[in-house]
């Protein structure tokens, strides 16, 4: 046993769970007008269960319908009406062996109560906005201490009806900002009666909920408490007040979940997810510091946690108890399975790019960059099997290349895969070096390393040509060229150096150095290239820079900019590039000169379009992906190329 300590059981409460990695809460939106989990819910929390995760916790289950929302998609746990439908989700999960874990979540004063006005919080505040309705005269009220009791009652209420529906274990939600963080935060609640002021009375509340929890459940219901250790926020809470906060709760609750921040603090959030500039089980120290105050209860510690390996230390040195995994599930649902049976090699990490969270913002629907069936595993369930067995020849050996490859012969397809360079990977293997897409770089050399296993023919330093289409006849091909930076009319554009070489050789480029573009490449680049030492400006045509659609990414590009000290130009025109300066023009009309000893060109893809066209009547089938139909990024890629090679002879 490769990791005793990660897959040694651990008793709470009554339950005992299988190993001691459990799956976070994620708040599938995919829910009825009302709600409640429909299909679609058991399968994306019951593929969790399957992987061999202890525990699956179901995200945002409000307590109070009325008081404690903050946005539409909520699973109500004061409704009896959703019985039926949680108890399907439950035995969608313990049917593989996992305890099923309810979220118990009270938004507080950020909730949007259905008059649309009055929210209620420790204090009265005005003209509040977030979550609630954006009125001038929306504000926050002072809960009076009826409606404290009543709220400690919702609690109590909605944990035994989560009991009675088959959870296992309730979480109890004091992290984030939401209700009960804003009464433990001496920032915000300043009452002066017993519920506020010191730390006592700050923690009353919460305490007075998981007491109220195990009156009405039973002592030996398992109670779970998530908090923040600190606020990760100059006006919040630090480390110490957290610590001090969770040694209260010890002997109350059986589990401290050790997490960090508040989701209204902006910068907060890529804390709280860590972002790919941060090191995997960033927040681990937070448990540690908890567990050294010899606290009894058990500790878990949750945050960029891909590494079975990291996990197995962090038990085995006593500075954890337990796992709490988010994204990692979401990256790969088997990763517990994998590294329990001597497979840890073939765990695809999550490289915390947050197309997952940026998703649910952007379509309410949770995907991953690398992972094609996330969100969406009730569909891949009732995919068709392929009638006919079919030889494939795919051109190029990137991203949206292997991954067709894979699901092709995966379903049984005959496949040949053709890159015309000498290694697969495509052209993002420039970035093997740079120290924050490390994941990136390992989950390019899986993918081959799945591909050369597979029974794949793979033909390195081969373009595909009319000729070897002749000699291998295949009835599919799959175009996967990618494309190739574009080089716009620029007077001295000739002179510039492209990113992708860049990351080949940083020394290529001297100190001062002006990126042209401030899209992802661009961005990312300067952060690399900050990192040694070079003094970097950014020119951006548009007013902002550009996230491609991943807005949290976005937000920790954002911070990561502001504390490199990255020049930022937007609005700002490129008119020409000379020795040793970029002529610009400002929106305003102003003449910008960019003095530098170097310039790159970050200016965007151009998709190798003709070059896939001479392949498009080469085979009866012809499909174009990846780049090569439209320069997006990995999510677009690799949900283009598994789809593709999903249909093909199922019709």
């Amino acid at each position: 046993m490769k990791y005793p300590h990660l897959f040694s059981p651990i008793q709470l409460g009554d339950t005992l769970f299988r190993n001691r990695i459990f799956g976070a809460p994620t708040g599938y939106q995919l829910l009825t007008a009302e709600g409640y989990p429909t299909d679609a819910t058991v399968a994306y929390y019951s593929r969790k269960a399957r992987g061999g995760a202890a525990s699956v916790a179901i995200g945002e289950c409000v307590v109070d319908s009325h008081f404690s929302t903050e946005g539409m998609k909520h699973i109500p746990l004061d409704d009896e009406g959703a019985r039926l439908a949680l108890c399907r989700l439950t035995d969608g999960i313990t049917r593989y062996g996992a305890v099923a874990v309810a979220e118990l979540q009270h938004a507080g004063m950020y909730a949007a109560p259905q008059d649309g006005k009055t929210a209620y919080g420790p204090v009265d505040i005005a003209n509040l906005h977030g979550g609630m309705a954006a009125d001038s005269d929306a504000c926050v009220r002072a809960m009076t201490e009826e409606q404290i009791e009543e709220a400690i009652e919702a609690f109590a209420n909605a944990a035994a009806f989560a009991k009675r529906c088959g959870f296992g274990m309730v979480m109890v939600h004091g992290g984030h900002g939401w209700l009960l963080s804003q009464f433990m935060s001496p920032l915000i609640n300043t009452r002066t009666d017993r519920w506020g002021g010191s730390l006592e009375n700050r923690m009353r509340l919460p305490i007075e909920v998981c007491k109220r929890i195990k009156a009405k459940c039973g002592n030996g219901y398992p109670v779970e408490f998530r908090m923040s250790v600190t606020e990760a926020n100059p006006d919040g809470y630090g480390v110490d007040d957290g610590v001090e906060m969770a040694v209260a709760l010890d002997g109350h609750v059986d589990l401290i979940h050790c997490s960090t921040g508040n989701h209204e603090v902006r910068d907060a959030f890529v804390v709280t997810h860590p972002s790919m500039f941060m090191e995997d089980g960033a927040n681990s120290y937070l448990a540690a510091r908890v567990k050294v105050r010899n606290v009894k209860t058990p500790v878990a510690s949750v945050g960029a946690f891909t590494e079975p390996a990291l996990m197995e230390r962090k038990i085995a040195a006593g500075e954890v108890d337990v796992i709490d995994v988010a994204r990692q599930l979401l990256a790969d649902p088997d990763m517990p399975i994998k590294a329990r049976t001597g497979r840890d090699e073939d765990i695809t990490k999550c490289i915390r790019c947050f197309a997952c969270f940026s998703n649910l913002i952007n379509a309410g629907q949770f995907c991953c960059a690398l992972n094609p069936e996330t969100g969406i595993e009730g569909d891949i369930a009732a995919l068709p099997p392929i009638k006919t067995t079919k030889r494939v020849l795919i051109a190029g050996g990137g991203i949206a290349g292997m991954q067709a490859a894979l699901t092709a012969a995966r379903r049984g397809h005959d496949v040949v895969l053709c890159e015309k360079s000498d290694a697969l990977g495509g052209v993002l293997l420039c970035e093997e070096d740079v120290s924050f897409k490390k994941n990136l770089s390992d989950y390019l050399a899986l993918q081959a390393k799945r591909v050369s296993n597979a029974k794949i023919d793979v033909r390195l330093n081969t373009p595909v040509t009319p000729e070897l289409a002749a000699e291998l006849a295949p009835d599919v091909i799959i175009a996967a060229l990618g494309a190739r930076p574009s080089i716009p009319p620029i007077s001295g554009i000739e002179n510039t150096t492209l990113a992708e070489d860049v990351y080949r050789d940083a020394s290529s480029v001297g100190k001062r150095v002006a990126i042209l573009g401030g899209g992802l490449v661009g961005t990312e680049l300067a952060l690399y290239l900050a990192d040694f030492g070079a003094e970097v400006t950014l020119i951006e045509m548009q007013p902002m820079l550009t996230n491609g659609g991943n807005i949290l990414h976005g937000l920790a590009l954002d911070l990561q900019l502001r504390q490199k000290c990255v020049n930022i130009l937007l609005s700002t025109r490129v008119a020409a590039i000379e020795d040793g300066a970029v002529r610009c023009e400002a929106a305003d009309g102003e003449s910008v000169t960019v003095e530098c000893d170097s310039v790159v060109n970050a200016l965007g893809q151009r998709p190798l379009r003709a070059e896939a066209e001479a392949l498009r009547f080469l085979a009866p089938e012809f499909h174009l992906i990846g780049d090569g139909l439209e320069p997006k990024n990995i999510r677009a890629a690799t949900r283009a190329a598994y789809f593709t090679a999903m249909n093909i002879g199922a019709n």
